[in-house]
């Protein structure tokens, strides 16, 4: 993100560090290693399914193994990044939830921020509660840990994308490099992640790194500030150890005078583009936020925000209008709190293109974040950890897209496979008004599978006492007669595994009626 302390992190997180043991060099072989890569091979065998495999590009659109058309719409959990060295939450809740509800949401990628600290030997994880939750990851390292993360999301039917996002937990860089933190060693620690899961499909890509911002430059030919230079160099290496690997490269700030969001700069593509060594392996990534991050001049435009579609062509979508490469925002988010944060990111969801009318053909995304404690954007998931923010959720709606086959879901280390004697489908759903203005109101229904088996899809019901009627729903269809109303999951929320939980919400009309009762019906 754009300031300096925009990864503004909980500062309590320091009390849940967690002394571990047993520690081995990075590079050495660990256990648990073969854990993330153990499954992949047996993509190839099944019956092709979108996504699966590893991943090419061709023009504008990317490609899946058996070139099906697919679209990255994803969410970014950050974590390794930070003093932790390890994905956030993991305080309050099990890893395998966090994923399985992601999935649920319609999210089908997580792009994961990481430090080259987790690459140090011996380097372990802190905030992690192991009491209940989290106990497969006791006494990891936090690269095994990263490799559990990735193991389940392929088992849920999520990909992954690595972001180098800084070069040590202290602070990102304007460069890849720092007096700490050499090329070499940057290039070095990326072959090493691209080696380590190479043969798993679930990793699709690397990106390169984080947001390059003044002095670098794009296509200026010096070598210690030339950032499209850096990423061939990088780019190229990455390739010679994982050639299935997509590359994404991410933009600058500035490009022939013409300032914008750190790494959001695309403008220097068309005259010096990006050139790798394996031909259909690139991606251009640039970032977009709102006023909850910074003021952008465009902002103050008098035809915001219609101006925007202009701004967005001009810095990175003329990349994707062109059929140069793809494009990925790796990044846009905000807090939603004021108007202009409201109309920017309805215009920039319209602008990358819905999925019901592009399919594919779209831009690629990840939002910013998962994760409540993002200081100038906050999250989808709310300060508990668990409950959904509906309303910013609801906003990227018509840009998700399907997701993609689950890894062999009979892993032992999954409560709830499927198959085990007593499996049952139950589901239950809570009520909450969030607000009421008397002439009308908002509320949110709470779905949780709490079954032993994944649901496929489920229903909701309820009766008011009044006469209230719903005059618009997300994440969901609904058809009421009377008072009753019936709800039915959306095509991105309808599984749910074990445990996972799914949210929908409504608007409606007269306020002032009470709080019924609801019940779920596994379909």
């Amino acid at each position: 993100m754009f300031r300096s302390l925009r990864r503004a992190l909980c500062v309590t997180v320091a009390a849940f560090l967690l002394p571990l043991a047993g520690v081995q060099p990075a590079g050495a072989a660990e256990p648990g290693d073969g854990t993330a890569r153990a499954a992949a091979g047996t993509a190839t065998t099944r019956a092709a399914t979108a996504g699966e495999g590893y991943w090419h590009t061709s023009g504008r659109r990317i490609l899946d193994a058996s070139g099906q058309p697919v679209r990255i719409a994803g969410i970014n959990w950050f974590g390794f990044e930070t003093d932790v060295r390890v994905a956030h939450g993991l305080w309050a809740r099990d890893y395998k939830g966090m994923l399985d509800q992601i999935k649920s949401l319609g999210y089908n990628t997580v792009r994961v921020p990481y430090s080259d600290d987790i690459l140090k030997p011996g380097a372990l994880p802190g905030s992690i509660n192991h009491d209940g939750i989290n106990t497969d990851l006791r006494g990891l390292t936090s690269l095994q840990v990263l490799d559990r993360i990735v193991a389940h999301a392929g088992r849920a039917g999520l990909k992954v994308v690595l972001d180098r996002h800084r070069p040590d937990a202290a602070a990102q860089s304007a460069l890849w490099y720092t007096d700490a933190v050499p090329e070499s060693t940057w290039i070095t620690n990326l072959k090493a992640l691209a080696t380590r899961y190479r043969g798993d499909s679930t990793v699709i890509g690397i990106d390169l790194h984080n947001e390059p911002r003044d002095p670098a430059c794009w296509g200026c030919g010096d070598t210690a500030r030339d950032w499209r230079l850096a990423a061939e160099r990088a780019g190229n290496a990455v390739l010679s150890v994982n050639p299935e690997l997509l590359v994404f490269v991410e933009g600058v700030q500035s490009h022939n005078g013409v300032n914008g969001w750190w790494g959001g700069n695309l403008m220097g593509v068309a005259e010096h583009p990006v050139r790798l060594d394996v031909p259909g392996r690139l991606v251009y990534s640039a970032h977009d936020y709102a006023t909850s991050v910074a003021q952008q001049p465009w902002f103050n435009d008098p035809s915001f925000p219609a101006n925007m579609p202009g701004i967005w062509d001009k810095y990175w979508g003329h990349v994707f209008k062109q059929n140069i490469a793809p494009v990925w925002l790796g990044e846009f988010g905000t807090t939603l709190q004021s108007g202009v944060d409201q109309r920017w990111l309805s215009a920039l969801v319209s602008y990358l293109r819905s999925t019901s009318q592009h399919g594919a053909d779209s831009f690629h995304w990840t939002f910013w974040s998962w994760n409540p404690n993002s200081g100038d954007t906050g999250g989808i998931l709310k300060d508990d950890w668990t409950t959904v923010d509906t309303v910013k959720d609801g906003y990227l709606a018509d840009i998700k897209a399907p997701g993609f086959a689950a890894g062999d879901p009979g892993d032992p280390g999954d409560p709830g496979d499927p198959g085990d004697p007593g499996d049952t489908a139950e589901c239950a759903a809570a009520y909450t008004v969030s607000s009421d203005w008397g002439g009308g109101f908002n509320a949110d229904v709470k779905v949780t599978n709490t079954g032993t088996v994944p649901l496929t899809s489920w229903k909701v019901t309820w009766t008011w006492s009044g006469t209230q009627r719903v005059t618009s729903m997300w994440n969901a269809s609904y058809t009421q007669s009377g008072a009753t109303v019936t709800a039915v999951n959306a095509g991105h929320n309808g599984a749910l595994a074990a445990g996972a939980s799914t949210s929908l919400g409504f608007g409606g009309a007269p306020g002032g009626g009470s709080v019924p009762q609801v019940s779920c019906t596994a379909t």
